[in-house]
């Protein structure tokens, strides 16, 4: 596999930036297929790199996406442990560049993610609020108006409105610039939000859209997501 001759020529280097972004970019696959296991062992490498490497503008990002990584594992303590690691480093960048983080919507997007999925909406919310200001003109605003929505649709503070918005919003961009696992989130999203204000037939028709999106990507976790709130319907 490309990737693991990579990581083999990377470990090969004994350079802790290559090994470092190496691990890093390997992950991706497996955050975006919900392989958290695998993401979570990739991760965890790439971070002890960055770390010894020093190179903390990186390793921010990999520790908010290691504490997603752990907080789908159930491991929340070590999320917490890890995002606020990563908050850290954001905040020393944030204060040393005199609030121009550069790339930091980036590090906003995945701080927070990892935010949401620990119950810290409030925080998930001002990270997704810089990450779509730091986008606007980028096609990653797509990934950010898709965060908005899960937090304005998470169960403390759900407002349908705003979160149909987000969502459909993120759609309409991803649809745009092909980025179909985005797209298949979004109407995963839609779908949730329709069933759980009793719009049955909007429900199905973004579940429906959602799983077969998912099935054909092979995005085996998120297919579950989807089959999961289809059986609701039962």
């Amino acid at each position: 596999m490309p990737a693991e001759v990579a990581i083999e020529m990377a470990e090969a280097t004994h350079h802790p930036y290559t090994i470092g972004l190496i691990h890093w970019g390997a992950s991706q696959l497996q955050l975006l297929r919900g392989d958290w296991d695998k993401a979570r062992v990739l991760l965890e490498r790439s971070a002890m790199a960055l770390r010894a490497g020093n190179n903390t503008l990186d390793l921010t990002s990999v520790l908010g996406a290691f504490a997603q990584a752990l907080a789908h594992l159930g491991e929340t303590t070590e999320a917490v442990n890890r995002l606020q690691e990563g908050k850290q480093l954001y905040e020393e960048r944030l204060q040393a560049t005199r609030g121009r983080v550069g790339a930091s919507w980036d590090h906003a997007l995945w701080l927070g993610g990892a935010s949401l999925l620990v119950g810290r909406t409030a925080e998930a919310r001002r990270f997704a609020d810089v990450a779509a200001q730091q986008t606007r003109f980028r096609p990653d605003q797509a990934s950010a108006l898709q965060l908005l929505g899960d937090i304005a649709t998470h169960p403390e503070q759900f407002d349908p409105e705003k979160g149909a918005e987000y969502y459909r919003r993120a759609l309409t961009l991803a649809e745009e610039l092909k980025m179909r696992p985005l797209v298949a989130h979004c109407h995963l999203g839609l779908g949730k939000l329709y069933r759980r204000t009793g719009q049955r037939e909007q429900a199905h028709e973004h579940l429906r859209t959602a799983t077969t999106m998912y099935r054909d990507m092979g995005m085996t976790y998120w297919l579950e997501q989807a089959e999961a709130e289809i059986r609701h319907f039962a």
